[in-house]
């Protein structure tokens, strides 16, 4: 005697249940990588934390709250800036400066500083306080 099931397994596979499921991680994603991607208004600079400077810069450029400008304590006018950085890096290896800027240096003065590197191709490290 031949005994036949009455509860075949259908073997075809149903996309519409994984559509489902793709779809609702894709929102998912997309809402959570949007949230973290907040910054906090709330910033305190120039502090870091305990990270070590592991390349040594030959030049330093300071900015001080009123606008001046000093490449290795020397003072320069704004006009003189780029002429005197460039300068001093010819022939150097590494290529690269400091930015001191004092925390109530307006913003405008470190960004003209850095639009020197950056149109030079120099490399440049911005000097923090150490966080305690």
């Amino acid at each position: 005697m031949k005994i036949q099931r009455r509860n075949k397994a259908n073997p075809e596979f149903s996309l519409a249940a994984m559509t489902d499921v793709i779809l609702l991680m894709l929102i998912f994603f997309m809402i959570t990588s949007s949230a973290a991607n907040q910054s906090a208004i709330d910033v305190k600079l120039p502090k870091a934390g305990a990270v070590e400077d592991n390349i040594p810069n030959p030049l330093t450029v300071s900015i001080k709250p009123d606008g001046s400008y000093f490449v290795d304590d020397t003072p320069v006018t704004r006009e003189q800036l780029e002429s005197t950085i460039v300068s001093k890096l010819t022939g150097q290896a590494n290529k690269s400066f400091t930015i001191r800027a004092d925390e109530n240096t307006m913003h405008k003065d470190v960004v003209f500083v850095m639009e020197i590197a950056e149109k030079n191709k120099f490399n440049l490290a911005i000097a923090t306080v150490k966080d305690k």
